[in-house]
């Protein structure tokens, strides 16, 4: 069970506080920031996750793998991989992990560029984890192959 680029796919930065949210498809004009889940002391808010879901019906999901600049693990991944294995059992569909260092420097970079093109406002800096979300599902759609599948537990 891989997941298809050429179909909607969706994207999470996870965060702490925040998770960035995007969604989009190789057929498409890349990924979409589209907003942020909050993580409360119980995790994330699901019921938003799954409203995401069922409006936009994506084939599976890219979550953003935290590394270290050099490569190494950190607190921060193993968040992320509880979340993106959390996707796998509640939603069944393929999940891949995606390299996102840099992605918060790129995705600020975007931001600006989209406030200096009249596109973006200066309140819209709350949507800046969406704005990672989507450059690491770009990142994705560009190489669908660098990224790492996660497996159900009843895979092989």
């Amino acid at each position: 069970m891989s997941l298809d680029p050429t179909r909607p796919v969706m994207s999470f930065d996870v965060g702490a506080r925040r998770i960035g949210v995007a969604v989009g498809s190789a057929f498409g004009e890349g990924s979409k920031p589209i907003g942020v889940v909050m993580v409360h002391a119980a995790g994330p808010d699901w019921q938003q996750c799954e409203k995401w879901v069922r409006e936009w019906r994506p084939a599976g999901f890219v979550v953003g793998d935290p590394l270290t600049i050099d490569g190494g693990d950190q607190p921060s991944r193993q968040r992320a991989r509880r979340f993106a294995q959390d996707l796998v059992t509640r939603f069944k569909k393929p999940v891949v992990m995606m390299d996102e260092r840099t992605s918060s420097i790129e995705a600020a970079q975007r931001f600006a560029a989209s406030r200096a093109g009249g596109n973006a406002k200066r309140q819209d800096a709350e949507l800046l984890d969406a704005w990672a979300a989507a450059v690491i599902l770009d990142r994705w759609l560009a190489s669908p192959q660098d990224g790492v599948e996660l497996q159900s537990q009843g895979d092989s």
